[in-house]
């Protein structure tokens, strides 16, 4: 199993729950994903980013496929219209 987690900051943070909700539509257009999971950020520290997508995919040739998969490319070039930084973190499990 794989395990995709990206953590979004935004210029704005008001657009955090759009993005949640673009995100949250992925599963029923990518069958590849086995879970997918958004979380918006309620502190607000120094360090904090403002939402977190966790994603799971049998194997590593899923995530590939889920990153080439025309529904995710359109959510990806949204988020980076607004995104100001993101990290990510790739691993099996």
């Amino acid at each position: 199993m794989i395990k995709h987690i990206v953590c979004m900051k935004f210029r704005d943070r008001g657009v955090a729950m759009s993005v949640a909700e673009k995100l949250n539509g992925l599963p029923e257009k990518i069958p590849v994903i086995n879970s997918l999971e958004t979380g918006i950020d309620f502190l607000h520290s120094e360090r904090s980013y403002d939402l977190v997508l966790i994603t799971t995919f049998p194997e590593k040739g899923d995530l590939d496929l889920y990153q080439k998969h025309p529904a995710h490319m359109e959510v990806q070039e949204y988020i980076k219209s607004v995104r100001e930084s993101s990290v990510s973190v790739d691993f099996e499990f």
